[in-house]
């Protein structure tokens, strides 16, 4: 164990849970016990079903912790909960979050990761109710559960798409890849453009107010999280519906920072964009009949556009639309955690 290592065995496990358990709880009028007995208690939503996800982020599969801030990485293992909750139309509850910390991991990493948890917490509006803490043999180990609710009549699902419905994701896609490549290849983030590409990988804000304000609209009919990459989760989509979709890679939304990047370091901006994951935006499919009302209706809300890239066929494979006009069949491989070469 090296010196920074030292202050947790001396915290103890108990004194540990003490010092993260501060600010735990930002809505205390539906909780009855937090952090500190054997389970939490607290009041479910009246006549509202409940929505329950984890995710688990594992050092050097997920995350490297020397490329990354505990507070960062903090802020990231909530958003891929919250973007979950998003992406079925739910607000987000609750928060319980397991920790396994190897010896040379500084109490301070681990504070400024409950800070980060925190920061996103109190902008949702989302306690953290509880969970476990342990010591890990060699990485850091991090799984958060979060509870939602949702109106049952406003519940998106992957299953409900349709030949003729068009598809949409609500911001940029291919940001979170060029962040990740930041990373892997120690580029030094030496201007703007690579230091939000670095952000957007490692701090990605979750659509919660768009997830809600699509499944109100009544026009979706299947909705997702990008967390794999857009062909991958688009693919979850036709394979749960039996549909097939083409996707128009001509109208993909592409930052500017990515468009820079691509140019810069030789790589394939679209590429990024269909396959490299992370992004935590929401792809949904739309009822042609209601598409332009909510694309109105959208960028009058949010203040920017809800971007058309597609359309569900009923051919039973994705397709894709290159920059020349041709049409030809793809795979949607995206991230697969047992893959080679992951």
């Amino acid at each position: 164990m090296n010196a920074s290592g030292k202050e947790i065995p001396a915290l103890g496990e108990f004194g540990l849970i003490k010092r993260i358990t501060r600010r735990a709880i930002v809505c205390p009028e539906r909780v009855v016990k937090g952090i500190g007995d054997d389970a939490a208690v607290f009041h479910p939503p009246h006549d509202q079903p409940m929505l329950l996800t984890t995710d688990l982020l594992v050092e050097q599969i997920h995350f490297r912790r020397e490329a990354i801030s505990g507070k960062r990485l903090g802020f990231k293992s909530l958003a891929v909960n919250l973007s979950d909750i998003a992406a079925m139309g739910g607000a987000p509850l609750d928060a319980f979050v397991s920790i396994a910390i190897p010896a040379d991991c500084p109490l301070a990493y681990i504070d400024a990761v409950y800070a980060g948890l925190r920061e996103l917490a109190d902008q949702f509006g989302v306690n953290i109710l509880g969970g476990d803490t342990t010591g890990s043999k060699k990485d850091l180990i991090i799984n958060i559960a979060v509870t939602g609710t949702v109106d049952p009549d406003h519940l998106l699902l992957r299953d409900g798409a349709r030949p003729g419905d068009l598809v949409y994701v609500t911001g940029f896609v291919g940001d979170s890849r060029a962040g990740l490549q930041v990373i892997l290849e120690k580029l030094e983030l030496s201007d703007t453009a690579l230091v939000k590409l670095y952000d957007r990988h490692c701090k990605p804000l979750p659509h919660i107010e768009e997830g809600r304000f699509l499944a109100r609209s009544t026009a979706v009919t299947a909705a997702i999280d990008v967390s794999d990459g857009v062909a991958s989760d688009l693919g979850h989509i036709i394979s749960r519906s039996g549909c097939g979709a083409v996707l128009d890679t001509r109208q993909l939304p592409i930052s500017s920072e990515l468009k820079q990047f691509g140019e810069r370091f030789s790589v394939n901006a679209v590429d990024f964009a269909l396959n490299g994951g992370e992004d935590y935006v929401l792809l949904c499919t739309v009822k042609a009949e209601m598409a332009a009302g909510l694309e109105a209706a959208f960028l009058s809300r949010f203040g920017h556009s809800l971007y058309k890239i597609g359309a569900i066929t009923s051919s039973g494979y994705l397709e894709a639309v290159d920059v020349t006009g041709q049409r030809r069949a793809i795979s949607s491989k995206g991230w697969d955690h047992f893959g080679k070469g992951n």
